[in-house]
């Protein structure tokens, strides 16, 4: 009887040592899984960030272009205007 006794002791002790560690490791998990969304939150967030920034800067870029063009169709102008009036002089 002792034996037998011994050895259900020895399987409680292995069962629990089993549980326990069975709930470390779903603790490890859950907290893997929260840390997981906490990070693709903030990657999220970024994401937002980043795509707001493009927003700005596409729209500075389309400004940038509208003043290069106005500012070649200016020079352009102006040197038609030099030209014919240098030519005018020279005649």
């Amino acid at each position: 009887m002792v034996k037998e006794t011994n050895g259900w002791r020895l399987n409680r002790q292995v069962n629990l040592s089993f549980l326990l560690e069975l709930v470390l490791l779903g603790s490890l998990i859950v907290g893997s899984w929260f840390n997981l969304q906490r990070q693709l939150d903030l990657v999220a967030r970024d994401v937002g960030l980043l795509l707001e920034r493009q927003k700005e800067l596409c729209g500075k870029l389309e400004t940038l272009q509208e003043k290069t063009v106005s500012h070649e169709y200016r020079l352009r102008s102006m040197e038609s205007a030099s030209r014919h009036t240098s030519f005018s002089r020279e005649q």
